[in-house]
């Protein structure tokens, strides 16, 4: 097929090698819907309303495909449980003798109406319900057009903007004013479109804001009455998102759709394939940048080609490197590689000819300042010279025995400063002055505060030899229940964990009644930061990786202690990421004396909350968000995997890898360490190797 549309029940096409109209029915496959008298003839375009279709003639690889329109309706008519009545027929209400001399260029039907644009310029609508549009005397010329039910919008050629007619109840929240798009889709009740400056879709009309991707450009989109659906240009997958759904006492069980759509996961066509050069805002998808070998193009014939919008700006965070050429796309380059005046502007960043004369003159300012207040001083100590020269001599010998005295009492009493009064740490660990960490913290003040929680509070320090650490401070409330003892058992059991995915302590201080640890610093910040708080995605290998060593954190913790260390607060916020983008578990609980007996349920407990762990980074949803329904992770979650749908929770946001089996495997694991029974849970150790296995897979491959 080299063109589809769908109407109520049925789908027509066109084929490509004959570039004749083909309709058929769910309900019987095997037989064309397309009148006898229009079975042979040659079609361009195709536009399926509720119960018609209507196309232009000429062949559809053709450079000039424009033609007149022929329309016949389809009727599928529900006779009993087990028998149904399919019918077409050459179409007396959309006959129309003024229409049948028109030439049209393109082509859009809904209820009861058709639309085209025409070859002299302009837009004209025919059928028994295209009195409702009130398309009257419209002259301007459309790139392309969508119609909804009862409405239709275009994109007007000379200005790329969008025009609408019809009921306005289904783009009444738009349509977007100045915005210039290059393509337009449309369901029952919105329409969505393609914005030519960033390829992103931008909607209006009933539709449910929150389900539109933000984080990828898209080549081409298409809606049924409910559900939007476009081919990411980033990897080419299919991504699909719902809209408003009428409730069932105000719209026929004909209008509901399906509870849940599941796209496949496989790669699209970036687009249709065409004759002739492409468009000077176009440009040649190039077949390469996929990775297969010996593929060049994607056409059946090496004359035809897919030609793609050109995009002309670039999300938030990038600058456009390169425009848009005959062969390929304009490109987009992160602000953090700018490093020429072309991007300053759009970057945020400051010229260096701009600084440098700043700093210019901020030195000449300076100097003179500072001859100025140096001759002052000079006068001034002129003066003063000669009499302190003379009174310094006289108290030098009362000096000399002071010093003696303050000597011999140091010796007497010891130091000044008391020292802290724990033991030195084992292993690797060091004990810290109170003075060396205010200073390291610039007095502990809110601006170093990396995070706060019921233990105190999270510092970032630099040390003298200008090792960033991680400074926590213990708060009075944790002081006061936690008594030196406690706290001394505390640092043993610290002091002896080392595992290249925990955030090893460094050392700690306990002077003056503070309660100090000193951690190492992880410069990227938490997991859920990148998850959920606006920082950069991890892409699909990273996320692996950080589950893979994430569970080798918590073995450590319970595998190599006796009696085990539990975590008991496993979560995206309390698993870290190093310079090398390495996962290191934090905040993790202790084994004290005031703990006893140790079952399975506490060592499941920490399996269980890293099951919640693998599907937030699977499906980069919250543990719970209000936003969703259900709002728990774990109830929306669990059942596709069951149901074997695991491919509808994966993060759409992500770029897929080409093979997601390694994806669906880590929703299996997810999937049983969520499990109510706690015996049914595997142990952290099984996890781990579950894990280790499926990144050595991705690694392979």
């Amino acid at each position: 097929m080299a063109a589809l549309s769908g109407g109520k029940g049925f789908i027509c096409g066109i084929l490509a090698n004959t570039s004749q109209a083909y309709c058929w029915s769910s309900i019987r496959p095997g037989i064309d819907l397309v009148p006898s008298v229009f079975k042979t003839t040659a079609y361009s375009n195709v536009a399926a309303g509720v119960n018609h279709v209507c196309a232009i003639r000429g062949p559809y690889y053709s450079d000039h495909n424009m033609g007149n329109v022929d329309c016949w309706d389809i009727d599928i008519t529900k006779i009993s449980s087990n028998n149904t009545s399919l019918t077409s027929k050459e179409s007396t209400l959309f006959y129309n003798q003024s229409i049948s001399n028109l030439v049209f260029k393109n082509l859009v039907s809904g209820e009861g109406f058709s639309c085209g644009g025409i070859r002299e310029g302009g837009l004209v609508c025919w059928g028994p319900n295209s009195s409702s549009l009130e398309v009257v005397d419209v002259k301007e010329n459309f790139i392309a057009l969508a119609s909804g039910k009862v409405s239709i919008c275009g994109i007007l050629d000379t200005s790329m903007e969008i025009k609408c007619w019809g009921d306005d109840n289904d783009w009444h929240s738009g349509p977007p004013n100045g915005s210039r798009f290059v393509s337009l889709a449309a369901g029952s009740r919105h329409f969505c479109g393609i914005r030519e400056d960033n390829h992103g879709v931008e909607c209006w009309g009933s539709f449910n804001s929150s389900a539109i991707p933000k984080a990828s450009g898209f080549k081409a989109i298409a809606s049924s009455d409910f559900t939007t659906c476009g081919i990411r240009e980033d990897d080419l997958v299919l991504d699909c998102w719902a809209y408003n759904v009428p409730s069932s006492s105000s719209s026929s069980s004909s209008d509901s759709p399906p509870l849940l759509y599941d796209p496949p996961l496989e790669l699209c066509s970036p687009g249709l394939c065409s004759p002739g050069p492409c468009s000077e805002r176009e440009f040649t998808f190039n077949a390469s940048i996929l990775n297969e070998a010996d593929l060049t193009n994607l056409c059946v014939r090496k004359d035809l080609k897919i030609c793609s919008p050109c995009g002309s700006n670039c999300s938030d965070g990038f600058f456009l490197s390169s425009s848009c050429t005959d062969n390929s796309d304009r490109v987009c380059t992160a602000c953090s590689l700018c490093q020429n005046s072309s991007c300053w502007d759009i970057c945020g960043v400051h010229s260096p000819p701009e600084m440098k004369k700043l700093w210019h003159h901020l030195h000449r300012l300076v100097i003179i300042i500072g001859s100025s207040a140096l001759v002052l001083l000079l006068i001034l100590l002129g003066g003063c010279f000669v009499p302190r020269l003379i009174a310094s001599k006289q108290e030098e010998g009362t000096k000399k025995k002071q010093s003696k005295n303050s000597e011999l009492e140091t010796d007497n009493n010891g130091d000044i400063h008391s020292l802290p009064s724990s033991t030195p740490c084992p292993g690797l660990a060091q004990v810290f002055r109170l003075s060396e960490l205010k200073d390291a913290t610039n007095g502990f003040k809110e601006f170093n505060e990396l995070g706060r929680g019921s233990y105190g509070f999270v510092y970032k320090a630099v040390l003298p030899d200008g090792r960033q650490v991680a400074v926590k401070r213990a708060n009075a409330a944790t002081i006061i229940h936690t008594n030196s003892r406690d706290f001394e058992m505390e640092l043993e059991v610290l002091c002896k964990i080392r595992h290249c995915n925990i955030v090893n302590l460094l050392g700690y201080c306990s002077e003056m009644g503070e309660r100090l640890l000193v951690y190492e610093y992880m410069p990227h910040g938490t997991l859920y930061d990148h998850l959920h708080g606006g920082l950069s995605p991890l892409n699909w290998t990273l996320r692996l990786k950080i589950s893979m060593q994430a569970a080798k954190g918590l073995e450590y913790l319970h595998k190599e202690f006796v009696p085990p260390i539990i975590h008991r607060d496993v979560k995206t916020s309390n698993i870290l990421l190093d310079s090398e983008w390495s996962a290191r578990i934090a905040d993790f609980g202790l084994i004290t004396s005031n703990d006893k007996d140790l079952s399975g349920e506490d060592l499941g407990s920490d399996v269980y909350n890293f099951g919640i762990v693998l599907l937030e980074i699977l499906s980069g949803r919250k543990a719970y968000d209000r936003d969703y329904n259900p709002s728990s992770l774990v109830e929306w979650a669990l059942p596709l995997i069951k149901q074997g749908k695991a491919a509808a929770i994966i993060d759409r946001y992500v770029a897929l890898p080409r093979n997601v089996e390694p994806l669906l495997k880590l929703a299996d694991v997810a999937e049983l360490a969520v499990r109510e029974n706690v015996n049914e849970r595997p142990s952290i150790s099984d996890i781990a190797s579950s894990l280790e296995q499926i990144v050595k897979e991705v690694l392979i491959l």
